[in-house]
């Protein structure tokens, strides 16, 4: 791709393709789309071992590149990870068609009778770095909620994309859908995000999934609306009143499992009176699982921690790094949330029911959880089969974006003959 221009021309192709796709898709019955996502879904299977070359060929690509360890985490396919997008895409197809669906209706004194009605946004552009299993998951959701979709993915996910989205393609084609109703830009250079972002009118919203340099550029550029993914800095507050083995088993799991991931803990708040009890268990544990634990004050007296800087609180590392500090009560802890947090995810472990209502009604986080690990913070594990992300904005959608929050709605008024005087 030589220059801008030629960026434009060739997302102007595809969001008119999209555009076409979307009054189709509006159309289209529940089990059609149920048979494109079961079909995509037997593709995967079939071509698991194109897909895990082509991933094979990213992950060299990433190596040359110079990515982190986190990052290679997060672009790497295997067969259980493969077998988790064939789920992902199963799971969606089994849920409630939204489109249609009637929110609310009533009946007014002049006669009119109003219903509510969930309804399809039109075209999507979704825009991620790494993940290629994003290119399912935006995918279904998408074709499940009856919009068009426009997917840009990483330049180092190029070739997983394209073969999952070939699987996707297929599906379409058996169902009898438009194959354009998801359409995968096939190039790396970033001129096409641009051109994304400027193609109003063609694309209705875009959803960037990725880390804060992605999401920054986005919000500064876009000229359609934004459903923002920002950074997740995740935090957990172990209270006085947490369960000491509950609360070994959560801290361990929230930063430990995947790194790479949204909704990996970033930040460990322990209270006073909790460390005073049982001493330095939580951070011992942590360093012996391999993570460097980056402490402040009376933690890093700690052997085997690193001191603290302010930058390390509010930092979403994406990595076997943590900053952890003492604070005085769920009043500090919610202080010390508001002034670093992303409003992703918090999780508060306690056995005091009045603490974690003062939790919940103290932090605005697009997810809040009590005694879990934030690791949960995930639209499959919310019942969603899959999401797109994890909206951290106020407006529209919040929390994770699945089907239904790819909706807007419409009213239908229906009279017998009746005018206003």
């Amino acid at each position: 791709m030589k220059d801008m221009n030629e960026a434009e021309a060739l997302i102007a192709k595809m969001g008119e393709a999209a555009r076409a796709a979307a009054i189709e898709l509006a159309q289209a019955t529940p089990e059609r789309k149920h048979a494109a996502l079961i079909g995509a879904a037997h593709e995967i299977r079939k071509r698991l071992p194109d897909i895990l070359e082509a991933n094979a060929s990213d992950l060299q690509f990433g190596r040359d590149k110079g990515l982190s360890d986190a990052m290679m985490d997060r672009l790497r396919l295997d067969e259980d990870r493969l077998r988790g997008i064939e789920d992902g895409l199963r799971a969606v197809a089994e849920q409630p068609d939204p489109v249609g669906e009637i929110i609310a209706e009533w009946d007014r004194p002049n006669g009119l009778h109003i219903q509510r009605v969930r309804t399809p946004i039109g075209v999507i552009g979704v825009i991620y770095e790494s993940r290629p299993n994003v290119t399912a998951d935006a995918g279904a959701l998408a074709l499940k909620s009856g919009n068009a979709v426009i997917l840009r993915g990483g330049s180092e996910s190029l070739n997983s994309s394209m073969a999952i989205h070939a699987c996707m393609a297929e599906g379409l084609r058996q169902a009898g859908l438009p194959r354009t109703a998801i359409q995968l830009v096939p190039t790396r250079e970033r001129a096409a995000v641009s051109a994304m972002l400027q193609a109003q009118g063609l694309i209705d919203v875009i959803i960037p999934r990725g880390g804060k340099g992605l999401v920054g550029l986005v919000q500064s550029e876009a000229r359609v609306p934004v459903f923002a993914h920002l950074e997740g800095i995740c935090h957990i507050y172990v209270d006085r009143d947490a369960d000491p083995e509950m609360a070994r088993r959560v801290v361990l799991n929230a930063k430990t499992r995947r790194t790479g991931i949204c909704g990996a803990a970033e930040c460990l708040l322990i209270d006073w009176q909790f460390y005073t009890r049982y001493g330095a268990t939580l951070i011992e544990d942590l360093l012996g699982a391999g993570v460097e634990v980056r402490a402040e004050g009376e933690l890093a007296k700690i052997p085997g921690t690193v001191g603290a800087t302010a930058d390390d609180f509010g930092r979403e590392f994406l990595d076997m790094i943590i900053a952890t500090r003492l604070v005085d009560g769920v009043d500090e802890a919610i202080a010390h949330i508001r002034r670093h947090g992303s409003q992703h995810t918090e999780s508060i472990l306690t056995a005091n029911d009045a603490t974690a209502a003062r939790f919940f009604a103290g932090l605005d986080s697009a997810i809040l959880m009590r005694n879990a690990s934030t690791q949960f913070a995930d639209g499959g594990e919310f019942g969603m089969g899959a999401e797109i992300g994890i909206a951290t904005g106020k407006m529209h959608a919040r929390g994770p974006v699945g089907a239904e929050q790819l909706t807007s709605f419409k009213y239908l008024v229906t009279g017998d003959g009746a005018i206003r005087t």
